[in-house]
């Protein structure tokens, strides 16, 4: 899924005030992990996920595989940080980031 520069500011401006739900680390991209981010987009859809890896280029390769994995959009990365973005079928107005 593609978005538009106008959408990308967007969701960074919401995302800006929010905490990282879910911290990958040493083990990587465990499927506990991918179930965790993955559930969080659906009830979410805008999330931080921050990585504790040491090196730029794993920290990287990570976040692209991630969103592979779970089909979602890298918004905006920032050190550590990973805004990333899905679309929820059915969103939650006291749950999405985005109605709230």
């Amino acid at each position: 899924m593609s978005l538009t520069p106008e959408q990308k500011k967007q969701l960074r401006t919401i995302g800006h005030k929010l905490n990282p739900i879910v911290t990958v680390a040493g083990k990587g991209l465990t499927e506990n992990l991918q179930l965790e981010v993955d559930r969080a987009l659906d009830d979410h859809e805008l999330i931080k996920v921050k990585f504790a890896v040491g090196e730029r280029e794993i920290k990287k390769q990570l976040i692209q595989e991630l969103c592979t994995i779970v089909e979602c959009t890298l918004v905006q990365e920032i050190g550590n940080i990973a805004l990333i973005y899905r679309k929820a079928l059915e969103p939650n107005p006291k749950l999405s980031n985005l109605l709230r």
